[in-house]
């Protein structure tokens, strides 16, 4: 858990600094363009709202769907194929891969947008093919494997869409 908070804090930071440096190459004078910013601004907060949206709704299904038992926070020990999971494998990270987007929007970056988000969404998808998948698969077994085999791992259609935005109510046992 500390070792995946330290490689977003990397992400997010190091994509800031080097979103600035490599501006004052490629776009020179545009952190003084107060239109470019306003915008930016508008479409950062927009992303952030469904970062935050995303999450608290898959985070919420897999608290009320994913437990059995007294377990630590965040942790699951059943698989959740209930509300979006149904739809697809890896909701939680599709919302997640949206927050290099909105920091880089905020932070008002061409090249964080252009460059460095597209790269740490590309390194976030390789992360979850190479670390989370054989976690899920370790954990879950043959049940995981038919799962996978089932559901796409994100679903870009209209529905998976409506049901990952949809509100999800509080597990009763964490109010």
């Amino acid at each position: 858990m500390i070792l995946r908070l330290i490689i977003w804090l990397i992400l997010i930071f190091g994509g800031i600094a080097g979103g600035y440096y490599i501006d004052d190459i490629l776009f020179e004078n545009i952190h003084e363009n107060v239109l470019f910013h306003i915008i930016c601004s508008a479409v950062g907060i927009f992303l952030l709202f469904l970062v935050i949206t995303i999450s608290k709704n898959t985070g919420r299904t897999l608290a009320r769907y994913g437990r059995k038992g007294k377990l630590k926070r965040l942790e699951t020990n059943v698989l959740v194929r209930e509300g979006v999971y149904q739809y697809m494998r890896h909701p939680m990270h599709l919302g997640l891969m949206l927050f290099p987007l909105s920091v880089a929007f905020l932070a008002g970056s061409p090249s964080f947008i252009l460059i460095i988000a597209p790269i740490e969404i590309l390194f976030m998808l390789i992360m979850i093919k190479v670390l989370e998948e054989p976690e899920a698969i370790r954990k879950f077994g043959d049940d995981y494997r038919e799962y996978k085999q089932q559901v796409p791992g994100f679903c870009f259609r209209i529905t998976c869409l409506k049901e990952l935005l949809k509100t999800v109510p509080k597990n009763k046992e964490n109010q």
